[in-house]
């Protein structure tokens, strides 16, 4: 099965991500802020990671950064999550290594639809 990790300090957007996700046949594991998303991707492996810019700890920007240094997991797609649509700020996570940038909010269609897209773009690998 796929497996998605989720960054997103905010609980309800998180809730309301992985609930979407789960929907459309996804196994979703969720962590509140930067710091854990990194820890988590080390253990889990997973196909894809979405994720907040703003959070507590370390923000997305900081670890994507610190992701794609990784050997193991820097082919890990990651798609930033964020109300910050300024064309900087879509630079800065394209920058920090991001696959996509999704802006909020978004339907739960888009979001599901967007996720299919990038998995299937993306080679098979172990572990997906």
């Amino acid at each position: 099965m796929t497996h998605i990790l989720v960054a997103e300090d905010e609980r309800d957007i998180r809730e309301l991500i992985a609930f979407t996700l789960r929907f459309a046949g996804y196994e979703v594991t969720t962590v509140s802020n930067g710091e854990e998303a990194v820890q988590v991707a080390a253990q889990l492996h997973p196909s894809l990671i979405l994720m907040d810019v703003r959070m507590p700890r370390m923000d997305g920007y900081q670890a994507c950064q610190a992701l794609k240094a990784d050997p193991v997991l820097k082919d890990i797609p990651v798609v930033f999550l964020s109300a910050k649509g300024q064309e900087s700020e879509i630079q800065a996570g394209l920058a920090a290594g991001a696959t996509d940038y999704l802006l909020k909010p978004f339907a739960p269609d888009e979001l599901t639809r967007r996720v299919r897209e990038l998995l299937e773009k993306r080679p098979p690998t172990m572990g997906t």
